[in-house]
């Protein structure tokens, strides 16, 4: 059966319709249009009297006859109505687009099968754009059968009349285009083992379900096939690679470990600390290159881990360096381990963009003699001229915020590959972890450092301004500083930006008797960073800003951050604002400031926000609400593949499982050598063969 045949042939498809769906959805082939699977179901088996409709009853269907067509209104306030009657009463159908069409196909007297959502408009119960249908023998025995799949189509699909309805009758002409069984994607002894259903029911149960029980058997088959093929892949990729690529070892703790270990430390290391570390020292004691992902939450204590890795490297005869995404990032790296290392006989340097042409010459010699230990800076370390002794240890702090190409040339500064350090202070939950850094080793500081007091976080509405305001004011008078946060969305950007200049204004005449700073992304680098200055010397005392402070400004003394309009943004966003603040010994406060008027995401956001300051709960929740590709931090990487029927969100028990199925396969053959895992070997080969670099994740 050769599935690869173009659409254009098919029947109720056409060259206009192929062309639409090749542009809006890639589906371009018989095989594209048989995997793109149905996003919901619907119980059409029940035929409902008009009287026993009620406005908020999920999807219905009734029975009845158009009685008449009315057309209200003019322009854009045009619509179609219709009058539906049964024996039991009488419903109107309403359309505000298509409306020749409509009139055209559909006639009064006749009696038609009508599906949607019934809704209340005054006195009258009506439905919206329904689905239409001839009440003659074969729909009623087809459209009554049980479940229905629906799928996901885009609005220039709806209008080219390329809607769910559309889309399923073409999947039942391409199903009755293929008269032989579809050949198996598994091996016979996978598919004894598990229980699973042959891939040929599979994939007809899920998208012309017979019953319910068959749609779970064809759904789990599926998206087991899916997460395993994409596990073998992560699981092989990194194999090979710790076979390939040889690390430098660190194999003494020296005297620079020790000294700073015994005389240089700020507090105790916590438990999490010490864990991580023990971690990444078994791991650069060998001769496999590292490559590990630290994740904590802001204040977690990352950068002295990262600090105390460097100096294995140091110990060891070897340079390191540390990459940030800005330049303030950068400076407050350099600022905080040159304040640590103390009386240290470390040689540590800072490059940026902002580095004087007559600094560099003589840093970039230090460098090339190996007389410079650790080099710290922006995207300025990748530049050719940048040119290391011995480079052993690479540290990207919120990698995320780089590109594959800047974070890959890290790795020419070396003749062999150095050792990885990767850190985010962006909480990714744990499955999605395992499958986006699934070549990493994941290492997670879930411990705060000892005298750090949680932050309080207080939920008030935007009509509660003046306890908020005599609250803050105390606050100013005792010394501390603020952050007021501003959402600032790209779709209505224009209001956002008027509202943020307002706010500022409002902000400096209520808090007169200090100044006030503010930043947003469109000021140019050098103004923007010169105000934050401004703030982190004490110079300015509140600051009003866009998102632009959400990553790594460290202020003590801050502690209050007030965030406007917090319904607007995303949980992770929220945690990561909120870690703004909780940075000093005082007690710091977020606040979270929302209209009356909230949505129930909106409200479980909060809701979240001010009862937990776990970051990683806050991820999980916010995977389960939003779904991965939203997540702060999984949105910038991109997701380096794509999942057709599983759901990072809601299937972490079957990605577990699928891992430890692949971990299992590939133990015992790992280059899926033996015949009875051929089928494994190709499917690996045609899904993966071109698409996915997970080198993109070092």
């Amino acid at each position: 059966m050769d599935l690869s045949q173009e659409l254009t042939y098919l029947k109720g498809v056409g060259p206009s319709r192929a062309d639409i769906l090749a542009k809006e959805l890639q589906i371009t082939c018989q095989e594209d249009l048989l995997y793109y699977f149905p996003y919901k179901y619907i119980d059409r088996s029940r035929i409902f009297k008009i009287a026993e409709l009620t406005s908020g009853m999920p999807y219905v269907q009734v029975c009845g006859r158009i009685v008449s067509f009315q057309q209200v209104g003019e322009g854009r306030a045009k619509r179609l109505t219709a009058k539906l009657s049964d024996d039991t009463g009488s419903l109107e159908l309403v359309w505000f687009k298509g409306i020749k069409y409509i009139q055209d196909r559909y006639k009064i007297t006749e009696t038609y099968l009508v599906f949607g959502k019934p809704a209340q408009y005054g006195n009258q119960l009506s439905i919206a754009h329904p689905d239409l249908d001839v009440a003659n023998e074969r729909n009623l025995k087809v459209l009554t059968g049980g479940l229905q799949a629906y799928y996901n189509t885009t609005e220039k699909m709806k209008s080219s009349y390329l809607n769910s309805r559309a889309l399923q009758k073409i999947m039942v002409s391409l199903f009755q285009s293929i008269n032989v069984p579809l050949p198996e994607t598994l091996p016979d002894w996978l598919i004894g083992r598990l229980h699973l259903m042959p891939l040929n029911d599979s994939l007809r149960q899920v998208h012309f379900p017979t019953d319910a029980v068959a749609l779970r058997d064809a759904r789990y088959r599926l998206k087991l096939e899916e997460l395993l093929f994409l596990q073998l892949q992560i699981l092989q990729f990194a194999q090979q690679r710790s076979r390939k690529l040889r690390g430098y070892p660190f194999r003494v703790i020296g005297d620079n470990f020790n000294n700073f270990y015994h005389k240089c430390l700020p507090f105790t290391l916590t438990g999490a600390q010490k864990r991580v570390l023990k971690e990444i020292r078994a791991n650069v004691a060998g001769e496999v290159q590292m490559n590990r992902l630290i994740q904590g939450d802001v204040g977690s204590g990352k950068t002295l881990v990262a600090l105390m890795s460097m100096l294995m490297a140091v110990d060891n005869g070897y340079q390191a360096c540390l990459m940030a995404p800005t330049e303030i990032l950068a400076n407050q790296h350099y600022d905080n381990i040159r304040r640590l290392l103390g009386d240290l006989p470390v040689e540590v340097a800072l490059l940026t963009g902002s580095t004087k042409k007559k600094d560099r010459t003589p840093l970039h010699e230090r460098l090339r003699s190996g007389q410079l230990n650790i080099l710290i800076g922006t995207h300025a370390l990748i530049e050719d001229e940048v040119q290391f002794h011995n480079l052993g240890l690479v540290v990207i702090d919120e990698q995320h915020r780089f590109g594959v190409v800047q974070r890959s040339r890290l790795w020419t500064k070396s003749t062999r590959a150095p050792h990885v350090l990767v850190m985010t202070a962006t909480p990714i939950p744990r499955t999605l972890a395992m499958t986006l850094y699934g070549d990493l080793d994941v290492s997670v500081i879930d411990e705060l450092p000892p005298g750090r007091k949680p932050i309080q976080t207080i939920h008030r509405f935007d009509n509660q301004l003046s306890d908020l305001y005599r609250f803050m004011h105390q606050s100013l008078q005792e010394g501390r500083q603020i952050y007021i946060v501003y959402p600032l969305i790209e779709e209505s950007e224009r209001s956002d930006y008027k509202n943020l200049l307002d706010g500022y204004e409002h902000i400096r005449s209520v808090f007169s008797e200090v100044e006030v700073g503010m930043v947003h992304g469109k000021m140019k680098a050098a103004e923007k960073d010169g105000q934050m200055q401004r703030f982190v010397r004490g110079e300015t005392r509140i600051l009003v800003a866009t998102t632009v402070i959400e990553v790594g400004v460290d202020v003590p003394n801050a502690s209050i951050i007030v965030i406007q309009n917090a319904e607007r943004f995303g949980l992770s966003q929220l945690h990561q604002l909120r870690g703004r603040v909780g940075r000093g010994a005082d007690q710091s406060y977020c606040v979270l400031l929302t209209s009356y008027k909230l949505s129930e995401d909106g409200r479980k956001r909060i809701d979240i926000m001010t009862s937990t300051n776990d970051g990683f709960e806050i991820s999980e929740a916010d995977l389960k609400m939003r779904g991965p590709g939203d997540i702060e931090g999984v949105q910038q990487s991109g997701m380096p593949f794509d999942l057709k029927i599983a759901d990072l969100a809601r299937d972490g028990q079957l990605i577990e499982y699928a891992r430890r199925l692949a971990q299992e396969i590939l133990q015992a053959d790992p280059e899926l050598e033996a015949p009875a895992n051929a089928l494994l070997k190709s499917g690996l080969k045609k899904r993966y063969g071109k698409k996915i670099n997970w080198g993109v994740i070092s």
